[in-house]
């Protein structure tokens, strides 16, 4: 694949962020806390860090059916924050165990399909 190529794909592919504070207090609230996280694992989001859940979509249109899809299952309580970053962005980022650096997490593989 040509450098030139590479990039384009690298602008193209998004990273969807879903970053939420939800309540937890009741048990109603844990359920709906519950059924949140799971359509998000469900929908194919991995969990970055404590309530920072991220999906890599190959372009901005698949980006935004999962956009919509993480709309339909927002709790009727607390908080989400939905961001796009290109995965040229993505792949800027530093990530800190302790002060030891470590690399980011690699787009998933693509499906081939014969």
């Amino acid at each position: 694949m040509s450098s030139r190529r590479r990039e384009l794909s690298e602008y193209s592919a998004m990273w969807l962020f879903a970053m939420f504070d939800l309540p937890v207090d009741t048990r109603k609230a844990r359920r709906d806390y519950t059924r949140f996280r799971k359509a998000l694992l469900a929908d194919g989001f991995s969990m970055l860090q404590f309530s920072v859940y991220a999906r890599y979509c190959p372009g901005e249109e698949a980006s935004r059916v999962h956009y919509r899809r993480v709309r339909i299952a927002l709790p009727p309580d607390g908080q989400v924050r939905l961001l796009f970053v290109t995965d040229r962005q993505f792949g800027k980022m530093e990530v800190y165990h302790g002060k030891n650096r470590k690399p980011v997490e690699p787009p998933p593989p693509q499906m081939m399909l014969f």
